[in-house]
């Protein structure tokens, strides 16, 4: 049997406060405008060049905005060699903050996370989120600016100190990730639509197991790994795959439409996923233990760098859920 492997893989986590001067207005899905808006104020602070497309520059390869927001393959590659890009180092997450006296919302926050390599750049792309928020355009329509920067004390334990002068040459050094032991059970709370494949077609909520999640996310997190870090994941992937398929859950899941406008296509996107919750009791718990700890902050499925399968863990009892699972829209036909 395939056995537990320790993951190299460092995070940081960072809340970005911004207030609007006018109340906020964000379609349900606003991690879809925050990373249009990064990506566009990143590539002008980063390119040098001007070229039209990024793959005729001869800096494709080492330049602040492809590694982060475009990040293709290295050319000496042993994976993922026909793809145009691979795992970006980056996850947003936008929450309304709670209304003011007046019961207006005018702030919001935005959870940057920062993987692997990604964090060596973290000037430049909270420098990137602060134009493109106070630009002409905003975020969605909305001028924001920024008032202000808490970095995570460590990974998991949602202590933010305020990080001093944060846009003006801040050490950024990242500590050790410790994981929590494993526990004989785990709860999990899909917080935003999880978007995952079996066979071709998207995974509904009646026929959802424990691997649709895991391969995943398994994936994800070798690949970040692979791409970002200096210590790619060795472990036995197929029987680790193999092994999940066999894994019993208990599970509460809907299905949650969001939409998003691509302005490469010019066209609406349905962006749905389940939300729910589902809790696992197996004594090979261990086995998965270290990815799921850790998919928290990286998430999984189409989406994850704009916010979606977000979920979150308990080990004491069920999961907190923001809102009642049989109040999600049905899958769609």
């Amino acid at each position: 049997m395939a056995t537990s492997q320790p993951i190299h893989l460092p995070m940081a986590r960072y809340r970005l406060t911004f207030e609007g001067s006018a109340p906020l207005r964000f379609s349900d899905f606003p991690g879809s405008a925050w990373r249009g808006a990064l990506g566009h104020a990143l590539r002008q602070m980063a390119c040098t060049t001007h070229l039209a497309a990024c793959p005729a520059c001869p800096k494709y390869r080492n330049c602040a905005y492809t590694e982060v927001f475009e990040t293709p393959p290295p050319a000496d590659t042993e994976k993922m060699r026909k793809y145009p890009n691979v795992p970006h180092p980056f996850v947003l997450v936008h929450r309304n903050l709670p209304p003011g006296k007046n019961g207006e919302t005018r702030r919001c926050e935005l959870q940057l996370t920062l993987i692997g390599r990604g964090n060596r750049h973290f000037l430049l792309v909270a420098e990137a989120v602060r134009q493109a928020a106070c630009g002409s355009r905003g975020i969605s329509g909305n001028r924001l600016k920024l008032i202000d920067i808490r970095r995570e004390e460590a990974l998991g334990a949602n202590t933010w100190p305020q990080l001093p002068n944060p846009l003006d040459g801040t050490s950024n050094e990242i500590g050790a990730v410790e994981m929590p032991p494993c526990p004989p059970e785990a709860s999990l709370a899909l917080l935003s639509p999880l978007r995952v494949k079996r066979d071709g077609r998207r995974v509904q909520p009646a026929e959802f197991r424990f691997s649709d999640l895991f391969v995943t996310l398994m994936r994800r997190i070798s690949m970040l790994t692979y791409f970002h870090t200096d210590h790619p994941l060795q472990v036995d992937f197929k029987e680790l795959a193999e092994t999940s398929r066999t894994v019993e859950i208990k599970s509460e899941l809907a299905w949650k439409e969001l939409e998003r406008y691509s302005f490469r296509q010019e066209t609406k996107m349905q962006m749905g996923g389940l939300v729910g919750r589902f809790s696992v009791t197996d004594e090979r718990l261990p086995l998965f233990w270290p990815f799921l700890w850790l998919g928290q902050w990286t998430h999984a499925g189409t989406g994850a760098t704009m916010g979606l399968g977000q979920y979150t863990l308990s080990t004491s009892g069920e999961c907190q859920f923001p809102h009642p699972v049989k109040a999600d829209l049905g899958a769609p036909a």
